[in-house]
């Protein structure tokens, strides 16, 4: 067990430094600078480059950043005079954290319920119809979907505030914008695991001795498909994470997704980087603790 996790940690660190040194160089090829401002003379724009340490090598700014970064310290930012951009982070981190979970548990805890219906109900009117649905949340994406709620929820029927973050209906748009594509997936894939452990020898064999279908339904085929649904965690975490960018954009929420969206145009590389990489390492926890959580459940699966 132990073995197996300094392995992973071990990968995730490797993978992190890699994260790091291609959002670093990525940003040294983007056109332009930071410093567009008609009015800032050469020689501002020399003291400014100066001052963040941008007239030294390429590579003697790496070392630079890579230091900073092991000490939790991702520089400052260009359009926020004199702020941290780990501050910067910090004070919208527990926005998306909220946000994200939000949208996971909704769209997980939906897509189980309706995937086991619509195994339950396989060939039917009701698998045909919840079967289109989840190919529609599939398909379109969240940003789409966020668009469209907010349209009609918002604009044209007023049910529910169109932007902001404090209250709990303000939250209603945006994490059914990004619980959708969630629920869709795991609808999908529930109902398939189901229909296959359904039609297993064991759950034939539990039929032979008299038990009724709900009972195998509560006491086998849920369980035993609930088991592969874990593995879709760290991914769908990743979906969520990857799509808040813009739903907190569309919907004006104080995250980190938004703030890395507006330093984009602005080319605030710093904040650029340290988002990416606060990303990164989100999307690795999630799928550590489902790894480890997947191993603890299936006493099938065992950490080597």
């Amino acid at each position: 067990m132990w073995k197996y996790l300094l392995k992973r940690i071990a990968i995730l660190m490797i993978t992190l430094w890699v994260v790091i040194t291609l959002s670093f160089f990525l940003m040294q090829v983007m056109p332009g600078t930071p410093f567009n401002n008609p009015k800032l003379t050469d020689e501002m724009i020399a003291l400014m480059d100066q001052q963040y340490g941008l007239d030294k090598p390429v590579w003697q700014q790496y070392i630079q950043y890579l230091g900073k970064v092991l000490q939790g310290d991702f520089g400052t930012s260009y359009q926020s005079v004199s702020q941290p951009v780990s501050m910067l982070i910090g004070q919208r981190l527990s926005v998306s954290i909220h946000l994200g979970i939000q949208a996971l548990v909704l769209g997980v805890g939906a897509g189980l319920l309706v995937g086991a219906v619509s195994a339950r109900n396989k060939n039917n009117w009701i698998d045909s119809v919840l079967s289109i649905l989840s190919t529609l949340g599939i398909s379109v994406p969240a940003f789409i979907i966020g668009l469209l709620l907010l349209d009609y929820l918002g604009f044209k029927w007023g049910l529910l505030p169109l932007s902001g973050w404090g209250t709990f209906g303000q939250t209603i748009l945006p994490t059914l914008a990004l619980g959708i594509p969630v629920f869709a997936q795991v609808t999908r894939f529930f109902r398939s695991e189901m229909i296959e452990t359904m039609n297993s020898d064991y759950i034939q064999l539990a039929r032979a001795k008299g038990m009724t279908g709900r009972q195998i339904t509560r006491n086998h085929a849920l369980r035993n498909s609930l088991i592969p649904v874990l593995t879709l965690v760290g991914p769908l975490a990743a979906n969520v994470l990857t799509g808040s960018a813009l739903i907190e954009q569309i919907f004006s929420i104080p995250g980190i997704g938004q703030q890395f969206v507006t330093s984009i145009p602005t080319k605030d590389y710093p904040v650029i980087m340290g988002t990416t990489i606060v990303y990164a390492m989100m999307l690795m926890v999630a799928i550590l603790i489902t790894d480890i959580i997947t191993s603890l459940v299936d006493p099938r699966v065992r950490l080597k």
